[in-house]
């Protein structure tokens, strides 16, 4: 009990000294202040109706909302003697393997650097910053010669790495269980089984409605569908995070998602919100960075070939560049496992006082990256506004996907988790691709580390997305994953190669999400 208490008071007075750095802090005092000019403030109850005050203007909430939107992302406690980088990760042999893995992509960017004879920046001359600027907004026609510019990793290159993950405290003689000796996975966490998932995912019941279901053609719209519209703009006009965040695990109706996503992640665009974006774009303008190439290079491989995203090309290069420039992405990595790189002036390799952060986000881009933003193009058309959405939900979810950690959302354990839920529910599907030689991860792999994200049709994503955010989870991404299995069980016990089964899968496009969510969790014998 006085352990609780005390991890408490620890979060709250983390909590406190976020807050006091933030504008709403300022913002509160300066109400505070002007409302002492009001005849119903007494001096002798001046906290109470000061409290009662912050109520009924519509501060307290904003408050509110604020607190909530830091404890999602806010570490689980740890002991109060344990070092930093128990924060950013609690087992040694993920923080060494994260460390190993960081030095492969440094080295991958500094042989691209020197074969390429580019410098990692550059001030950009005078000339070429009023052209990027009056181009701006048509970033997309431009063809810039990126022929000698490569990803610095693929999403399988990753994967291997993580295959070859160790525990050492597991000897080689010691015996494996049957399922861990089966998956290409080969560490011991934590992962939930079906009856746990139903716990956590319970609004996901058969007996609940769901939009991505019951708002479908075969069901009258009024059963269902207007009474979620109903419930969501009262919602919406109670200004209440955690309810949006409880109300959209049933998912969002279109119209309401963007202010709903918004209202979770805290977001409202203040004047000053704008001003740092400017600020974000004038270092854009006048600072070239090697990164540069590698978003319009992934930008070129992937969004501009999608079907669905092409034609947000100009918003992905501008959101992304902005992305790379800024310096607030830093703090996400004192619960992330991993480190920013850094980069010297040149001749002070090694000295501290002349190291910087490279890029300044200290987010290397890989390819497919550009994925994470083109979705939120559909529900953003303001620069300003779509960029602060994706760098919420980046520090909040997708930089769990490509780092390597112990964390439940941690890629590793959602690697984990699919290949337990596959080689527990359908061990006769999981040993057949087993055995030739098509192990169900190589496949599904790609699709977790993009959220799904061109995969799926984006009304469907958008669906998935809705789930992410309502659970504050992205389990359900191994979920989904097990389930499209499931679903294509038939046709993949009768390939006979890794070629047959992946083109089984090929196209994910025609997938109902929800239903095949509900039928594996909620149908599946357990």
């Amino acid at each position: 009990m006085l352990q609780e208490e005390s991890d408490l008071s620890l979060i709250i007075a983390q909590i406190v000294q976020k807050l006091k750095g933030s504008n709403l802090y300022s913002q509160l005092e300066r109400q505070a202040w002007a409302s002492l000019q009001r005849p119903e403030i007494k001096l002798e109850s001046l906290k109470e109706d000061i409290k009662e005050f912050f109520k009924i203007s519509g501060w307290e909430k904003k408050l509110q909302n604020a607190v909530y939107s830091e404890l999602s992302v806010f570490p689980l406690p740890s002991h109060p003697a344990a070092p930093p980088e128990h924060l950013k990760e609690p087992l040694v042999y993920m923080r060494k393997a994260q460390g190993s893995w960081e030095k492969r992509i440094l080295k991958s960017l500094n042989s691209m650097c020197t074969e390429l004879s580019i410098p990692l920046a550059r001030k950009r001359p005078v000339g070429e910053q009023k052209e990027l600027l009056n181009k701006w907004n048509e970033m997309g026609t431009d063809e810039p010669d990126l022929s000698l510019f490569r990803p610095v990793y693929a999403p399988k290159d990753f994967l291997e790495v993580l295959i070859n993950l160790r525990n050492p405290n597991y000897e080689n003689g010691d015996s494996l269980s049957f399922r861990t000796h089966l998956g290409l996975i080969q560490v011991p966490l934590k992962v939930k089984d079906i009856p746990e998932l139903k716990e956590c995912f319970v609004e996901l019941g058969l007996n609940i409605g769901q939009l991505g279901i019951d708002d479908s053609t075969q069901v009258p719209p009024e059963l269902f569908e207007n009474e979620h519209v109903r419930i969501g703009q009262k919602v919406l006009s109670e200004q209440d995070s955690a309810a949006a965040q409880q109300y959209i695990r049933q998912g969002s109706p279109t119209a309401l998602r963007a202010e709903l996503w918004a209202l979770i992640l805290n977001i409202s665009s203040q004047p000053e919100d704008v001003l740092y974006y400017e600020q974000l774009k004038t270092n854009v303008i006048q600072h070239d960075l090697l990164v540069d190439s590698l978003i319009y290079k992934d930008v070129k491989l992937t969004a501009s070939n999608d079907d669905y995203y092409f034609v947000f090309e100009d918003y992905l290069y501008q959101v992304l560049l902005c992305f790379s420039r800024d310096t607030s992405v830093l703090s996400h990595f004192a619960f992330n496992s991993a480190s920013p790189p850094k980069s010297y002036i040149r001749g002070k390799l090694g000295l501290e006082e002349y190291a910087v952060f490279y890029p300044p986000n200290g987010v290397i881009p890989f390819h497919g990256f550009s994925m994470y933003v083109a979705p939120l193009c559909f529900l953003y058309h303001e620069p300003s506004k779509l960029y602060q959405i994706f760098r919420e939900m980046y520090v909040r979810f997708f930089f769990r996907l490509h780092s390597i950690s112990s964390h439940p959302s941690g890629i590793v354990s959602l690697c984990l988790l699919f290949e337990t839920l596959l080689q527990t529910y359908l061990p006769q599907l999981f040993y057949h691709l087993r055995e030739i030689g098509a192990q169900p991860l190589r496949i599904s792999f790609k699709w977790m580390v993009r959220a799904f994200s061109g995969y799926l049709a984006t009304d469907q994503l958008l669906l998935l997305w809705d789930r992410i955010l309502g659970y504050n989870s992205l389990e359900i991404l191994a979920v989904l994953a097990a389930a499209v299995f499931a679903f294509r069980a038939v046709n993949l016990m009768e390939v006979t190669s890794l070629a047959a089964a992946e083109a089984v899968l090929a196209d994910l496009s025609t997938l109902k999400v929800m239903p095949l969510l509900q039928i594996f969790l909620f149908a599946t014998v357990t």
